[in-house]
Order: structure tokens, then sequence, then C-alpha cells
């Protein structure tokens, strides 16, 4: 696929299904991690990859996590919680992993990762897949990213759900690009 394509039609796809992606195509979509905009080349980043069996185990992480916040939750919802990273064959949990720099301070670092995440997004496209980035609430959980093994100074830039498509996919709407620049 043509790189300027890529960019213009690329969109979310929830619907995802098996199977995983070969190794070629997950080899393309973690280098494609690397040529993100990082300043002093620092790659301030890492990620976990969830797939088989791990996914029912980081369901039940969300799982804890959530009861942690509302004991009330009733089975359904804990269910719901647990069938989260089951909507694909593979979650990428992305990870800013900051590094102490005299000249790139920690929201530079953060948003490197946050156009690693989104080279990866453009990467699974590319090759004929459907992807999603997700964040919510669970992203910013401490007992999440304890479970997880981050740092108290690693944030998780979202979950990148990755996968065969599973139901039609949506172009992007039209939009007025000249109403968002102005020259200056």
């Amino acid at each position: 696929m043509d790189a300027l394509d890529a960019l213009h039609l690329r969109s979310s796809v929830p619907k995802l299904g098996d199977p995983l992606p070969c190794q070629e195509m997950l080899e393309n979509i973690y280098k494609a991690a690397f040529s993100a905009a990082d300043h002093a080349v620092l790659r301030p980043w890492r990620f976990l990859v969830v797939k088989g069996d791990s996914r029912e185990k980081l369901g039940e992480l969300f799982a804890e996590a959530s009861v942690a916040k509302d004991a009330s939750l009733d089975q359904a919802a804990i269910e719901k919680l647990r069938g989260k990273p089951l909507r694909a064959p593979l979650v990428i949990v992305c990870i800013s992993s900051f590094k102490p720099h005299p000249k790139v301070p920690e929201i530079e670092q953060d948003l490197s990762a946050g156009a690693a995440t989104q080279n990866m997004l453009l990467a699974a496209f590319a090759q004929g897949l459907g992807a999603m980035w997700r964040t919510g609430s669970l992203a910013y959980d401490p007992i999440v990213k304890s479970g997880l093994g981050l740092s108290t100074v690693e944030k998780i830039i979202g979950f990148l759900y990755i996968g065969t498509i599973n139901g039609g996919t949506k172009r992007p709407c039209e939009v007025d690009v000249q109403s968002y620049f102005q020259e200056w």
C-alpha cells in the first residue's frame, strides 16, 4: 500500500478476529515504531505483546482493578471486563518509558511513544489488518500498571488491538482540511 493511502484511509476497526497476524506482519508492525519522531533517539517506549492465554490474564487484571475501584460491580460487568482483551487475537500494550535527559522533557517522550503507537496502527492497516487504539480508565489505573510491571515513571499510552478484520470498515469522513490550517 502506498504511504499516502495508508495515512489518508486508515480507520479504526473494532471487530477483529483470528487468525493472529503472521510473524512477518508482526515484525513490520514492530519495526514501524522505530521510525517515530524521537528527539535524541531515546526510544522512550516499550511494548508488551499480549496474545493467546495471556489475554485472559490481562482480562483478570482488568477485572481486579475495576472491582478494587467499585466493589459493587455485578458479575455481568466483571465478565465484560474479563472479555475486553479477547476482542482481538493480539493486544499490544504501548508504554511511554521516560528517560531523564537534559534536553528532552517528559512530554516530548510521551508524544514520541504516541507517534510510535500511531506508526504501528498504520503498519497494521498497510498490511490489510484491522486495528484499534483503546485507552480508557484502565490505561491509567495503578493496579493495571503495577500488574503489567510498569515502573513509577512509565505510562500506558494505549492498548492496540490487532487482528483480522471481522466485519465492515468505514472510510474516514471527508474533512475540510483548510478549516484546520491557516497561514500565520
